[in-house]
């Protein structure tokens, strides 16, 4: 094993799983099992050391500034990579050049813009089960708590919260993080591999609760972590806080001096959504693609920078329910709405500023650039014309940002004067210093250019006085600047010149007076070169010195983008500021789905009311046909409130929303084959949580409960669902069905309404107006829908012919379909039905039921037995 290989085990070792990526000068490069597996994920050339051996090593490489790159890919497809870099510089290393693993680069755990999507937060999260006996129901009956914490290494953002351990898929999901971190000997938890972020395990000794507080108390300098708000019942979420810091340390190798705070996730101030609903909704990825872009989230960011798109993103995510906080922000709004010139002048200054939050985050990981600096000068420089514009505003949310608008004039005069306007990324490239900033840079800068200028003249001179008209001045490591002198006129060489090396057709030459000139030449160029690397150290201490102040700045400024972006969707498309109270109600004028409105042409899309109230109906049940807009319709009214939570203006004439605690949205049906669920399970495992969960002040929205089965067993669950709604929960609800047999319940349940959605015929055509009006549907068009999508003509007219049968016959007593093929003789008997007139055995048994008493699940084992007894008289 050769030095350097040695110096290569060493390193592979103190990365674990990760593969190496080992700086050998120009080139990174990959040895043995890395470089086969990178070499199919990267496309790289793979080669082999000593070939002619008996065990030749694998190897693969890329040029140093292709890491970027190659790093993305790699933490696409899933694996890790940690960057050994050389430590000194090979010109004056001794021996072997030293070399160290400087980070490990996960899925979570990126900082350089090139990895990242400037718009979206990249957290890094890590659950901890604990089972606490205090906690649970009965006394000594052990709870298991689930302990959520996520940090974004970019920006020095860090929370954590306690849930319920059932809560865990929600939470994640609303938090988006890119890795997760789970304790590897935790035979509780099972990680979802369908999910989508990466799971890394960790050792059960990153996850104990007093590596966690020691941790976690020495980040940030103090004692206790009482005064960031956790309280006795946040060991799990402080222990996967530990987990979270832990794991940041050991893969960027320095020291995280942007992290300093962790804030207490307390899930009672925010509106609760699951990752069903969330994914129903299209909150922040569509369905189809999976892509921000058609989402909720794509359609209303109108921010300015990254810092306001990221913000806008957790604020969506996480909806407020407490009146006053989200007034505050209406209130904000409202100012800016009304206010264009003000609006204006914001959104184009904010237009000029930089990523304050990401460029912090580089600045306290020493990964930071001259261009960075600049960047920050320049996003300061924006901030008079902003804080002059916030003066005397009314609102409180104004008032805040104006506050927190620090000019740091101190800083911006240092970096401005000290930095050219165009910097390289990187320092070791030079010339970035301002002439005239530093009296002794420019005065051996002089001296390098004027040292260059004497060696040209010097060459000129020497042609001059001893006739050879091709001497050349060349330099080498060797001996450095030389005079090269070909064959044919080394006969006019003076003595003078001292012979320092013989080639093929040419002698090279040293001077005395040469070699003085080069010692200043070479001295000023070196010199030059620390003075300004040292001047560059300078800046970026003095930046970070300022670190808590700029962290403050950046965090107003995303409020501020995200308040003036809402206000000019607002002002341009005609949303108005909802009323919020506190009351378990909705009154919606002339509503319209928020990304619709935006889509579709100005005016194309039909506007509808939604009026639920005690009087008014707090379940609203909503007939009508495929297309017709059922669907849409009630999720307009859930992203509705969601938006009015969040401190949006909404897409109505006037909306008045009762805050709600938690939005459930059962809609869409899909498998999860993964799993091994089938549509229907999945549809009744999200219904379940609904009716286990839900309170009186919850908005529940519902697409077709219970097509996922047989018409019986769906009607009847779809019926009992709905009455436990209504007697058990009482939320506000709209199911949209095609049962039309639910529009009965509005006869015997008072806070039941029907409504349609209303179509027109005419010429055996339909026309959908899409307007929801009051009272049941009498027919679902089902077959003319069929039409429009491109069925073959003699399917529809079979159909139909099929439909009228049905209306007429339906099924036999023993369930048997009465439908006979064409041609074929019909029986002509009735089926009984829940709702119907045949007398047979089971109407007793059903007279019987206590069906007020009876919950989903009874509903349904009576279901199966009654159907287990018809197919038993069916077969004998």
């Amino acid at each position: 094993m050769t030095p350097m290989m040695k110096q290569y085990h060493e390193a592979k070792a103190a990365c674990g799983d990760a593969l190496l990526f080992f700086r050998m000068g120009d080139f990174y490069e990959l040895f043995l099992d890395d470089a086969k597996v990178a070499a199919g994920i990267l496309g790289l050339t793979l080669t082999s050391r000593d070939k002619d051996s008996d065990n030749p090593t694998a190897m693969a490489g890329f040029p140093h500034h292709q890491l970027d790159g190659y790093l993305h890919k790699l933490i696409r497809a899933g694996y890790r990579a940690a960057v050994c870099e050389q430590m000194e510089d090979p010109k004056t290393a001794k021996g072997l050049v030293k070399r160290e693993v400087t980070r490990v680069v996960s899925a979570g755990t990126l900082t350089d813009d090139g990895l990242l999507d400037p718009r979206e937060s990249n957290y890094v999260a890590a659950v901890c089960l604990i089972h606490d006996k205090k906690s649970g129901k009965t006394k000594g009956t052990p709870k298991t708590l689930a302990g959520i914490a996520w940090a974004e290494l970019s920006s020095g953002r860090f929370e954590a919260g306690t849930f319920d351990v059932a809560r865990i898929e929600d939470e994640l999901a609303r938090i988006g993080p890119a890795e997760v971190l789970y304790r590897e000997d935790d035979s509780h938890f099972s990680p979802d591999t369908t999910a989508p972020w990466a799971w890394t395990s960790r050792p059960a000794w990153s996850f104990a609760e007093d590596t966690a507080k020691e941790t976690l108390c020495k980040q940030f300098s103090v004692q206790s972590l009482d005064g960031f708000g956790f309280e006795d019942d946040d060991k799990a979420s402080l222990r996967a806080a530990g987990a979270v810091l832990t794991y940041l340390q050991e893969t960027q190798r320095r020291e995280l001096t942007h992290f300093r705070s962790i804030a207490s996730h307390r899930r009672t101030n925010f509106l609760q959504i699951d990752a069903a609903t969330r994914r129903s909704l299209e909150i922040t990825r569509t369905i189809r693609s999976g892509s921000r872009e058609g989402s909720l989230l794509g359609v209303i960011d109108r921010t300015c920078t990254s810092m306001g798109s990221r913000l806008l993103g957790d604020w969506i995510a996480a909806p407020l329910i407490e009146r006053d906080a989200i007034e505050s922000r209406l209130d904000a709004i409202s100012e800016l709405v009304n206010d264009a010139k003000l609006r204006a002048d914001i959104r184009d200054t904010l237009k000029r500023v930089f990523d304050l939050t990401r460029l912090m985050a580089r600045i306290a990981t020493q990964r930071t650039g001259p261009r960075d600096l600049v960047q920050v000068a320049q996003t300061l420089a924006n901030l008079p014309a902003l804080k002059a514009r916030l003066t005397d505003r009314k609102s409180e949310r104004l008032a805040f940002v104006e506050a927190h608008l620090h000019l740091c004039p101190e800083l911006r005069s240092r970096l401005e004067k000290a930095l050219s306007d165009e910097c390289p990324i990187n320092a070791s490239e030079g010339n970035f210093i301002r002439e005239g900033y530093d009296e002794e840079l420019d005065t051996l800068r002089a001296l390098a250019k004027g040292g260059k200028q004497w060696i040209a003249a010097y060459q000129k001179t020497q042609m001059d006085e001893t006739g050879i008209p091709n001497i050349k001045v060349g330099y080498n490591k060797v001996f450095g600047f030389y005079l090269e002198v070909t064959n044919s006129h080394k006969d006019r060489v003076p003595d003078f010149f001292i012979r320092k090396q013989t080639l093929k057709n040419c002698e090279r030459y040293i001077t005395p007076e040469l070699k003085e000139y080069e010692e200043k030449v070479l001295a000023a160029d070196d010199n030059a070169s620390m003075r300004e690397q040292h001047l560059f150290m300078q800046l970026r201490t003095m930046t970070h010195n300022h670190l808590s102040t700029l962290q403050e700045v950046a965090t107003a400024m995303a409020e501020l983008d995200v308040l003036a972006s809402q206000a000019e969707i607002a002002a341009t498309r005609g949303w108005t500021r909802p009323v919020l109270t506190e009351d378990s109600v909705l009154r919606i004028e002339e509503g319209r789905h928020p990304v619709l409105d935006v889509t579709l042409p100005q005016g194309e899309f039909v506007p509808n009311d939604c009026i639920q109230s005690p009087e008014a109906g707090m379940i609203q049940l909503i007939t009508g046909p495929n297309m017709a807009g059922k669907s849409t319709y009630i999720r307009q009214v859930a992203l509705l409130t969601l938006m009015a939570q969040a401190g949006s203006f909404v897409p109505a004439k006037k909306a008045e929303i009762g805050i709600a605690d938690r939005i459930f949205a059962r809609v869409g049906a899909s498998d999860e084959l993964s799993r091994g669920q089938s549509t229907f399970m999945v549809e009744m495992v999200e219904t379940a949580r609904i009716l286990n969960t839900a309170t009186s002040r919850s908005l529940v929205i519902l697409d077709e409960i219970g097509r996922g089965t047989s018409t019986y067993d769906g009607l009847s669950l779809a019926w009992a669902i709905t009455e436990h709604l209504h007697e058990q929960i009482g939320c506000r609800t709209l199911f949209a069905t095609h049962y039309h047999e639910l529009t009965q319940l509005e006869e015997t349940l008072p806070r039941v309404a029907n409504l349609n959605v209303a179509v027109k015929e005419w010429n055996d055509e339909v026309i959908f107006l899409h307007r929801i009006v009051r009272g049941g549907a009498d027919k679902s068009y089902g077959i003319h829908v069929a039409r429009l999508a491109g069925i073959p003509l003699s399917v529809n007219e079979r159909a139909k012919d099929v439909l009228a049968q049905l209306e007429a016959d339906h099924r036999d007593a023993l369930d048997r379909p009465t439908i006979q093929s064409p041609g074929a003789s019909t029986s002509g008997q009735y089926q009984m039905t829940l709702f119907g007139f045949a007398d047979h055995p089971l109407i007793g048994e059903v007279d019987k039921l206590d069906i007020d008493s009876m919950t989903p699940i009874e509903a349904l084992q009576f279901l199966q037995s009654a159907k287990q007894s018809l197919r038993s008289a069916a077969a004998t």
